[in-house]
């Protein structure tokens, strides 16, 4: 493990930043980019090692390279989110659905296709930490929203079911934040894009479908017959009345 040079870099911001890839020329380079805007930063090679310093030391945001020594991404990212709710930027090797939706299909919040700049990366972790994680919803007033037995607490951003606590990570809530807000809308891939990765998000909005399949998955709802969350033909999804 190495800890970014700090030097040029801003004051910090206090976040933390876990570098996760086995080219050492491409995670120094970000990690020296991430240290400049600020993040404390540590970078790692393999799979095992993220794992452990991921529990130890508890990263704010980790950059995840799907191929890996020892674990890959994947199984990174499936055992750090047994631990942590951090959001997870994977990196996949090509500009491949099929990469994308492994990464995305075991938590990961968003990826970035290689090539790209630092400078890239870095900006898609800024987009990541400026969604809102405990100061309120997206795009709605605070307080608990009801549908039927699911309960959504967009202060204490807990999700309860039938009395059972469902764990979300950051994406998931905020997704579903986003839907409950605003109940009577049908939300486009577009919409629901700009409005929890942000409006400069670029990349396959099909991303969108599978966090709403990880929700609704997690809320016991039947995606054929959905009371949580509807599919609407055409358009996109919006809120159910939970009944």
């Amino acid at each position: 493990m190495l800890t970014c040079p700090d030097t040029g870099a801003m004051e910090s911001t206090g976040t933390r930043v876990l570098v996760v890839d086995d080219e050492p020329v491409l995670a120094g380079l970000v990690a020296t980019y991430l240290g400049r805007a600020g993040f404390e930063t540590r970078m790692v090679g393999d799979g095992r090692s993220a794992v452990d310093i991921a529990r130890e030391w508890q990263p704010d945001v980790i950059t995840l390279d799907l191929g890996l020594p020892g674990l890959d991404g994947v199984e990174v990212c499936r055992q750090v989110r047994t631990f942590s709710d951090c959001y997870v930027l994977m990196l996949t090797a090509r500009d491949d659905e099929v990469d994308m939706l492994i990464g995305l299909s075991v938590g990961a919040d968003d990826y970035l296709t290689k090539p790209f700049s630092a400078r890239e990366l870095v900006a898609r972790v800024q987009v990541l930490l400026r969604r809102p994680r405990t100061d309120g919803p997206i795009g709605g007033s605070a307080g608990s929203r009801r549908f039927g037995p699911l309960t959504i607490d967009t202060e204490s951003r807990e999700v309860v079911v039938e009395g059972s606590t469902v764990d979300l990570t950051p994406t998931e809530f905020d997704v579903l934040a986003a839907l409950s807000a605003r109940p009577r809308l049908a939300f486009s891939r577009r919409q629901l894009i700009d409005e929890v990765w942000g409006v400069g998000w670029v990349g396959d909005e099909h991303l969108v479908d599978v966090h709403v399949g990880h929700v609704r998955r997690k809320l016991g709802d039947d995606p054929v017959q959905p009371r949580f969350i509807l599919t609407v033909r055409g358009v996109g999804y919006r809120m159910g009345p939970g009944r």
